[in-house]
């Protein structure tokens, strides 16, 4: 029996043109992406070669003064007798503080008359923190104005 010789073609397998290419295509994209991205202004080569400031003027910080609400304490409407106790303060300016403090008042039954429409389910629920203060803040803006009116601050808040 006569041995088998495998067939060879004369011509090798040709490595493939895209492994050539790839690499090719790889450096002008990143060539090319790096100069749309110097041409469109985010960032400078030769700001890489400049010593960097030590320290840049700083602007004068307002001065933030707070006003505290008198305590909140509600009793929850329901089967269980549940009491709400909260603690708010308001982020104002020192120009602004008489202002706040003349209208703590008003702003106290704001924020009474709507923490007395939640239903006590909704105290139950992950975020409820979130939505009081949103909330709370909207009415601050509607009672003291914006210019008034930096932040709320809530320092207690508990369910008895």
């Amino acid at each position: 029996m006569a041995h088998a010789v495998p067939a060879t073609s004369q011509n090798p397998p040709q490595r493939g043109g895209v492994k050539r290419v790839l690499p090719l295509l790889l450096v002008a994209a990143l060539l090319g992406a790096g100069f749309i991205s110097t041409y469109q202004g985010y960032w400078a080569p030769l700001s890489l070669l400049k010593p960097h400031e030590a320290t840049a003027k700083a602007e004068p910080v307002p001065q933030v003064q707070f006003v505290a609400l008198p305590q909140i304490a509600l009793t929850l409407s329901g089967p269980q007798f549940r009491t709400l106790v909260m603690s708010v303060q308001i982020e104002t300016d020192a120009t602004h503080r008489d202002e706040v403090q003349h209208l703590l008042p008003r702003l106290s039954d704001a924020c009474n008359s709507f923490l007395a429409g939640i239903e006590p389910a909704a105290f139950e629920r992950r975020g409820i923190l979130d939505i009081i203060r949103d909330e709370l803040a909207t009415r601050a803006v509607y009672v003291l104005g914006r210019e008034a009116f930096s932040d709320i601050l809530i320092t207690e808040f508990r369910i008895q």
